[in-house]
C-alpha cells in the first residue's frame, strides 16, 4: 500500500507553504505533510524552508539570528505567519503522518530539544539533506524514526550503500530515481520528491511513495 505526503503543506496553490491553514487543509484531506524546519537565535523550532527570509519576505536576514518574536511579527505583518514546529504538532493531533526535514546542521543540544518537543508525537519522521543529522539523532536516542535525503548529482551506489544501515526508516529520493531499477528493487521503504503535476501523480502513485503539491 503506497502512503503520500503533501510537500510543505503545498495541497493548493491558493495556499502558502509551510502555514498552519495549509497543514490543516492537508490534514482534513487526510494526508501527511512534509515540512521544513530551522532553529531561531531563541531555540524555537519554526516551520520554514529557506535559511533567510529573502525569498518570501524580500529581507535579507538570516532565520538563525532572529528571535521568534520578530519572526512571527514580520510575517504576520505579511500575512504569512511562519508557525513554531509545536502549532503544527498540535494541529495534527498525533493523527497524521509528519515528515520534519531539518534544514540546517543542528547542534547535539538541539537536537535533543527536538527530540523532547516531539517526543509524545508518534508519527515524526526525521529527515535531512545533512545526514550527520540523522546519524547524531540515532546516536541520542537509537529508536528514533529516520530518512536520509538525497538529490542528484548523488550517485546510486551511495545511496544503496547509506541504505544498508539498518537503523534509517527509509530514503527520500529525487523523482529523478523514480526509473533506477536499483534505487527501484531496493527493499527500504522510498518516497520520492517533489510531484507538481497531477499527470506525475497519476502515473506514479499507485506503485510508489509520492511528495507531492497540488491536489
Amino acid at each position: 500500500m503506497t502512503t503520500h505526503y503533501i510537500h510543505r503543506g503545498l495541497a493548493k496553490k491558493k495556499f502558502n507553504e509551510n502555514t498552519i491553514p495549509a497543514f490543516r487543509y492537508s490534514f482534513k484531506k487526510r494526508y501527511g505533510i512534509e515540512t521544513d524546519i530551522h532553529a531561531t537565535k531563541d531555540h524555537e523550532f519554526i516551520c520554514f524552508h529557506d535559511f533567510t527570509l529573502n525569498r518570501i519576505f524580500k529581507k535579507k536576514e538570516s532565520v538563525k539570528n532572529m528571535d521568534y518574536s520578530k519572526i512571527k511579527k514580520i510575517s504576520t505583518q505579511n500575512k504569512k505567519p511562519i508557525p513554531l514546529l509545536k502549532d503544527l504538532l498540535k494541529t495534527s493531533k498525533n493523527k497524521y503522518p509528519l515528515f520534519i526535514e531539518i534544514k540546517p546542521t543542528f547542534s547535539k543540544k538541539l537536537l535533543r530539544k527536538l527530540l523532547k518537543e516531539t517526543s509524545k508525537f508518534l508519527k515524526c519522521v526525521f529527515i535531512s539533506f545533512k545526514h550527520e543529522n540523522i546519524y547524531n539523532l540515532l546516536k541520542i536516542k537509537s529508536n528514533t524514526k529516520v530518512g536520509l535525503s538525497f538529490s542528484p548529482p548523488t550517485s546510486v551506489k551511495t545511496i544503496i550503500k547509506k541504505s544498508n544501515n539498518k537503523k534509517i526508516d527509509c530514503l527520500i529520493l529525487d523523482k529523478f530515481f523514480l526509473k533506477n531499477k536499483n534505487i527501484q528493487d531496493l527493499k527500504i521503504k522510498k518516497y520520492y520528491y517533489t510531484i507538481k503535476k497531477k499527470s506525475e501523480f497519476k502515473k506514479y502513485s499507485k506503485n510508489n511513495n509520492l511528495i507531492f503539491e497540488n491536489l
